[in-house]
């Protein structure tokens, strides 16, 4: 390395202030100069030695102060002077060395500056030498992507050999803003500036390579663009001098398809009229796809294909009752339902006139009004949608199918559960990219007819947000005085789906929109009892899980007590969908058994005590009642999307201030409850033998147990008020008791719902005795299984008195003392 240090020497020049443009040394420019002081500061230099102290400015002021110049400027020679017009003057000079300014020591009639000469530090060893070539290699390569240099100076500035001169040269070709050059300029140490340039101009064609690779993909799509249009003027041209054969023949399957369909003649209008569209259309036009498919859509619907409906009342009882067990309040009301049609279907028969032949329809069209097509007129009222409503694995979904081949027409399933985009319901309109139908749609053209059972299952689980309310949607489709003409966006065509027998399916009714239940005949599944479960398992599943796992019948036999200890100990279920999920794991274990061991007897008998091996440990205790008659502690019944369920409701009372504390997930009703039954016990504190100031001196504490399940709704008052007592009196509850009803302030239970669904649930827990209110007793008449009513004592009460007479037993005796 050498440094040369060249010696300060101090002078004062005349100032040439310039904007946007930095003069460096041994490079030459050309400057504008205009303004008054600039002029005179050039006058004055030209009369003494052509030399002119040349500073960039950093703000645009016609009058720079010394803040408002850059601290670095070049001290440079006038080579060459021309007037100009407008009385501005173009001078080239050329950079002679870099000085700092020191003060301005004159500012009129031109500045005069004090500068002192920058001391820079020169290289000459091969790092320097490196660092220039890499550099010009650089800029050859930013030249070749297309960067834009003067021939002159790309010769002078790649064949330069001073290292000094090349980095301020390279400088003032590189694209960058003024303060970043000028930066870089300040920077006196020769190998730090030609780093700063190599990195600067690394970046410069790192943005030559990415605009490179954008113009070359644009001219590559040009040119696709180009090829394909010309290909298309070609394949056009060719068309037209063959006299348009090339689509025929797929445009005269259509014309067959058309007339096939049997559509209404309005609707047949419509479609013919797209197809000529799609004739006089290139079949290389990107519309003529969509358009095809359009039109193969609207044909393949089943505008007049109907399945024969044979509605026979008794084949239907039957079929019914082979696949179902059970539910025959269900069942009464699809065979009256089926009975309503089969009436309506004899009346319709009866009025009905045929339809006028094509010839008398074009002659009608010529003289009069547009024939309007049966399917296009309000047919008369149908029953009311049904809607089945019940937990899971009651055989809602099964009981459609069933229906469907009592009718002898085809069965169709829409889940609308999570559905939230109206447009599944309606379809999209063609405009735009990939459109299509909506389900419904889709479904009746998947049933190839125009009457099936249609069943939209989780009806109660639809949403809505910014796309729409399917709800909404629903609300024509279900609308028996609408729907016969029901016109997807898709389409846009009415379709008939009068003839559409719909079934819905939900778990509860809470989550329907008002309007759309108001279209619905509501149909209540509750759960099943053992025996029903029992018979269900044994002339259904056990069979059908046989068959899905190729086990011949009889190859197996499933004991009675073992599938009732499934139901009781391995199930705790409304339906029997778990109940067939561990049937079928016994077929698997079986299945295997069979495979592995060739020497295996037959029929493998599943007994008991088997099951342990077959299925692990129990899930579940046989019954849930607790083992003795605790104090603070009352059974309750609750309804849930699953089905009923028993509630323990839990109270124990401790010496403090009169503080209630309420947990175990409850809510706001609940919470409501449990403070209504606290306020009569207070205000009746005499009758149940308490201290008036009792409640001062103690706290409650009422829990319900499972604390992560959220628990709510109006029918646990009964049971509360007998815990609150139970604890306060020290009386303890019977266990196999329970009860449902909520309380008023008053004393009195009034009437719930959800009846057989609590009842079973206690039945399936092994409670022996249930109050429920007086008014519930037309529930327990219609909907309360025999068998249940003979293994359970039921008992009607209207106050809380009658409750706390039957479920609270005697006080228990302090043990004696052994002295």
């Amino acid at each position: 390395m050498s440094d040369t240090q060249i010696i300060s020497q101090q002078s004062i020049y005349p100032v040439l202030p310039v904007l946007d443009t930095l003069v460096m040394p041994s490079c030459e420019s050309v400057l504008i100069v205009g303004r008054p002081k600039s002029l005179s500061a050039l006058q004055q230099a030209i009369q003494t030695d052509n030399r002119i102290l040349v500073v960039t400015q950093k703000t645009s002021k016609d009058q720079p102060e010394l803040s408002d110049l850059y601290p670095m400027g070049v001290i440079a020679s006038i080579e060459r002077v021309n007037p100009g017009d407008k009385g501005e003057t173009q001078i080239l000079v050329k950079g002679i060395e870099k000085v700092n300014l020191v003060s301005i020591v004159q500012s009129d009639p031109y500045l005069k500056a004090e500068a002192v000469k920058v001391n820079e530090v020169l290289y000459d060893d091969p790092e320097t030498q490196a660092l220039v070539h890499h550099i010009a290699s650089d800029l050859k390569k930013a030249i070749n992507m297309g960067k834009t240099l003067d021939l002159n100076f790309l010769i002078n500035v790649l064949y330069i050999n001073n290292a000094f001169t090349f980095s301020y040269q390279v400088l003032s070709v590189l694209d960058m803003k003024l303060s970043e050059r000028q930066r870089i300029f300040q920077e006196n140490d020769l190998k730090a500036r030609l780093t700063l340039l190599s990195n600067k101009l690394a970046e410069e064609i790192k943005i030559l390579e990415i605009e490179h690779n954008i113009s070359k993909k644009t001219n590559e799509k040009i040119d696709d663009t180009m090829r394909e249009n010309i290909l298309r003027e070609k394949m056009k041209t060719i068309e037209e001098e063959l006299g348009g054969k090339g689509g025929e023949k797929d445009t005269r399957d259509l014309k067959e398809k058309i007339r096939d369909a049997k559509m209404p003649r309005e609707i047949q209008d419509k479609v013919e009229k797209e197809l000529k569209r799609l004739e006089s259309m290139s079949q290389f036009n990107p519309e003529a796809s969509s358009l095809r498919s359009y039109i193969e859509t609207v044909v393949e619907l089943p505008w007049s294909t109907r399945a024969t409906q044979n509605i026979d009342i008794g084949y239907a009882q039957k079929i019914l009752d082979e696949d179902h067990y059970g539910l025959k309040k269900v069942k009464e009301r699809i065979i009256e339902y089926l009975a309503v049609l089969k009436l309506q279907s004899l009346a319709a028969a009866e009025s009905s006139t045929p339809l006028p032949s094509e010839d008398e329809q074009k002659v009608k069209k010529k003289k009069a009004t547009p024939i309007k097509h049966d399917s296009l007129i309000p047919k008369e009222r149908q029953p009311n949608i049904l809607c089945f409503v019940g937990p899971p694995g009651v055989g809602k979904t099964s009981l459609g199918k069933s229906i469907a081949k009592a009718l002898n027409t085809k069965f169709v399933k829409v889940s609308l559960g999570g559905v939230r985009d109206e447009a599944e319901i309606r379809g999209h309109r063609r405009t735009y990219v990939g459109s299509m139908p909506g389900r419904f749609i889709k479904a009746i053209k998947q049933a190839g007819v125009k009457n099936p059972v249609f069943m939209l299952d989780e009806v109660d689980k639809i949403g809505n947000d910014y796309r729409g309310d399917p709800a909404s949607a629903l609300l024509e489709l279900l609308d028996p005085e609408q729907n016969y003409a029901f016109e997807d966006h898709y389409l846009e065509l009415p379709f008939d789906m009068s003839e559409v027998f719909f079934i819905t399916t939900a778990n509860q009714l809470d989550t329907i929109p008002a309007a759309l239940l108001d279209r619905l005949e509501i149909i209540h599944f509750a759960g099943y009892t053992e025996d029903e479960k029992y018979n269900i398992a044994k002339n259904y599943i056990v069979a059908k899980q046989e068959e899905a796992h190729a086990v011949k019948s009889e190859q197996v036999v499933m004991e009675e007590e073992s599938v009732r200890q499934i139901i009781r100990t391995y199930t705790r279920e409304a339906g029997v969908r778990n109940l067939e999920r561990e049937i079928a794991h016994v077929m698997r274990k079986i299945a295997r058994k069979i495979v592995e061991d060739p020497k295996l007897t037959f029929p493998v008998d599943v007994k008991p005590t088997d099951l342990q091996k077959y299925l692990g440990v129990p899930r579940y205790s046989a019954q849930m009642i607790e083992d003795v008659d605790y104090i603070g502690i009352s059974t309750g019944l609750a309804w849930t999307q699953a089905g009923g369920d028993i509630l323990f409701i839990e109270v124990t009372t401790m010496p403090g201030k009169g503080t209630l504390t309420l947990t175990g997930n409850l809510g706001d009703v609940m919470k409501e409850s449990c403070q209504a039954a606290l306020s009569y016990i207070r205000s009746h504190y005499e009758q149940f033998g308490l201290a008036k100031d009792l409640f001062s001196k103690i706290d409650i504490h009422v829990h319900v147990p499972e604390g992560a399940t959220p628990k709510d709704g109006p029918s646990a008052g009964g049971a509360i008020t007998t815990a609150l007592v139970s604890a306060l009196t020290k009386r303890p509850v019977d266990k196999y008791l329970a009860m449902t009803g909520e309380m008023t302030l008053r004393g009195r239970i009034t009437e719930i719902g959800g009846v057989k669904e609590k009842v079973l649930a206690a039945h399936r827990s092994g409670i022996k005795r249930i109050l429920l209110p007086k008014e519930n007793k037309k529930d327990y008449d219609e909907d309360v299984p025999e068998k249940v009513k003979q293994e359970i004592q039921f008992t009607f009460v209207d106050r809380i008195e009658d409750i706390l007479e039957k479920a609270l037993l005697p006080a228990k005796k302090p043990a004696e003392k052994k002295g």
